[in-house]
């Protein structure tokens, strides 16, 4: 009976540790029509997924989004760290604003971004002003490096070095 009880145990962690669903193989629309001509999905299939989000923070330094809204703070293009959304903060409005672009300013990039990598931007851009879960919010950038711990670094010998201004 045991061996069952753990049995289950083990079948019950390994469906309960499914947090999100990955998809490696994307194909870019091969129309060449611009992606919001097809219909959409009601909400953002990358919502809620760490996975998704991670790319989509490596797909805005790769498009240089950075370029105009530096790092979310607001450059050229509207801060994307704060509460205000000029053209609403719905994933479905993100979405239109990155594939038909806005006025005075961003461009329009359907037809030029696979759907797929537009969801992960969407996605990305609401986590920097805190609108997913905490436990899919993306982590610190790879180039930024956190220095080791005290207990890891190699002893050293203290100096006693004379004070300044004494010969």
């Amino acid at each position: 009976m045991s061996r069952v009880a753990a049995l289950a145990c083990v079948m019950l962690a390994l469906v309960a540790c499914e947090r999100e669903h990955r998809r490696f193989s994307e194909v870019a629309p091969a129309s060449g029509r611009p992606t919001h001509v097809t219909p959409q999905p009601s909400r953002n299939p990358a919502e809620g997924n760490a996975w998704a989000i991670a790319q989509g923070k490596q797909l805005y330094e790769a498009y240089n989004c950075n370029g105009c809204h530096a790092n979310g703070g607001g450059g050229m293009g509207p801060a994307l760290m704060d509460a205000t959304w000029l053209y609403g903060s719905e994933p479905q409005d993100v979405y239109t604003s990155i594939v038909e672009g806005r006025p005075n300013g961003m461009p329009a990039f359907g037809g030029r971004i696979p759907d797929v990598q537009v969801w992960q931007l969407v996605a990305y851009v609401r986590s920097m002003s805190g609108q997913t879960r905490f436990d899919v919010r993306p982590a610190r950038s790879d180039h930024m490096r956190v220095k080791e711990s005290e207990q890891a670094r190699r002893p050293e010998r203290p100096v006693t070095a004379a004070p300044s201004g004494r010969p």
